[in-house]
């Protein structure tokens, strides 16, 4: 009876083992994605934001937060269906109205940033652990945003200037390319709308980004490899999705050559602060590997079970 019993155990444990193997047992890979180019807010200030999470937005935003933003890729909202400007209440727009992102609607100029140029061509990385149908909607700020005071719809044009409806996930991101306007300068706000199709989610994010105060000074900004008309950003040297060699095509919009990411810069320019090389093990697909890790565990206890029991 004895041996029965411990046979059927590792019969047991054999047959789950396939379910290790699952995406859905893996944790943390279930969360679903965020901007990491232009970085958002809620990346740049978690945990994998290297030296940008310990600038003084980013502390004082985790302060207020309570926490860290150790689910960066997870801010989302259920049951929108659209109705953005009737849900997200003014001066939330960055937390989504979500209090474990509360830090994230912090009013102040200092937010890690990236540099753009205006008019300039933008293929946004946004990093994702799970593949969905939907559409994202890129705004910028209107001229004359003042980052010292709350976002507000009224900051945001009422249409997108780029808008891309089930864009392939490759190598754990969706590259979004887009024409940047000609009219902003300084200090603005990229706001990015994913709404799902295939769930009930849409997700929000906020992304810093710094223009030109003059016509003539984007010359000065560093320009990105392989794309010499390309706005430079102040981007991670690797974020939790590998980039494309073929991002999806915005609406009214030229798509624009993905590039090699730059070689991280202490600041973006004016002494904003930006996100520093992620360490190559925080990607999307480290959960899965400790996933497939456990299973090779039970399976080689499994294995060694048996010829014990057998002697018996």
């Amino acid at each position: 009876m004895t041996r029965m019993t411990a046979r059927l155990s590792v019969t047991a444990a054999a047959a789950a083992l396939p379910l290790l193997l699952l995406p859905w047992t893996a944790g943390p890979a279930l969360a679903h994605g965020a901007p990491t180019d232009p970085v958002s807010r809620v990346y740049a200030c978690s945990p994998e934001g290297g030296s940008a999470n310990r600038s003084a937005a980013c502390r004082a935003a985790t302060s207020a937060n309570g926490a860290p933003f150790t689910a960066w890729d997870n801010l989302r909202v259920a049951g929108v269906a659209g109705r953005d400007r009737q849900v997200i209440p003014d001066g939330r727009l960055c937390s989504g109205n979500l209090p474990a992102y509360r830090g994230l609607d912090l009013p102040r100029a200092d937010w890690p940033a990236t540099r753009l140029s205006p008019g300039g061509r933008l293929t946004m990385t946004y990093a994702s652990t799970i593949a969905h149908t939907g559409t994202f909607r890129l705004y910028l700020t209107r001229p004359g945003y003042d980052p010292e005071k709350p976002l507000t719809w009224s900051d945001l044009p009422t249409r997108p200037f780029a808008e891309v409806k089930d864009p392939p996930l490759t190598n754990g991101a969706y590259h979004l390319a887009a024409t940047l306007p000609k009219d902003r300068t300084g200090r603005q706000m990229l706001y990015t709308i994913w709404q799902n199709s295939s769930t009930p989610d849409t997700y929000y994010s906020c992304s810093d980004v710094v223009f030109p105060e003059k016509a003539g000074a984007a010359a000065k900004a560093p320009e990105t490899a392989g794309a010499q008309d390309a706005p430079a950003s102040a981007r991670p040297a690797r974020t939790p999705a590998a980039r494309s060699s073929s991002p999806a095509s915005a609406s009214a919009s030229a798509p624009a050559p993905a590039g090699t990411p730059g070689t991280p810069s202490a600041d973006a320019g004016d002494g904003t602060p930006v996100a520093e090389e992620t360490r190559a093990d925080a990607g999307p697909s480290a959960p899965l590997v400790a996933g497939g890790a456990a299973a090779v565990l039970v399976l080689v206890a499994g294995a060694v079970l048996v010829p014990r029991l057998r002697r018996r």
